[in-house]
């Protein structure tokens, strides 16, 4: 059974750069976490290349690319949200900020992303003559 990329472009770039900004932002004691700065490292690299991969492989467009790839990084910190909301229900009062936060990180990793596919694009088509 062959797999068809163009329906299941986003799930291998979601899924890595979910778990990649998800598990070190997890392991930060709930006490320690700030956000954005728990977010930086390398899993916004991830979200990145992710956003590169996408736009210039996947013949998706430049805001679908975003959206998809970017929205990774506010569904770890969802994640982490729901879980310890769920052990300790006063905890994350100010949820909404979070996921703003985590949104407009996780957007200006993948745009800068997308940019940079849509600029691989532009010279392959430029180098193919399409």
């Amino acid at each position: 059974m062959t797999i068809d990329w163009r329906k299941h472009w986003w799930k291998p770039g979601f899924t890595l750069a979910f778990f990649t900004v998800g598990v070190p932002f997890w392991m930060i004691p709930y006490s320690k976490a700030n956000l954005p700065d728990g977010l930086y490292g390398p899993g916004l690299v991830v979200v990145l290349a992710a956003a590169v991969v996408a736009r210039a492989y996947s013949g998706k467009s430049f805001m679908r690319s975003v959206l998809v790839m970017g929205s990774a990084v506010p569904a770890a910190v969802m994640a982490r949200v729901i879980v310890e909301v769920a052990q300790r229900p006063t905890s994350h009062n100010l949820w909404p900020f979070e996921f703003v936060i985590a949104a407009l990180v996780g957007a200006a990793a993948a745009v800068v992303g997308a940019l940079l596919g849509s600029l691989l694009l532009w010279a392959r088509r430029r180098e193919t003559g399409d």
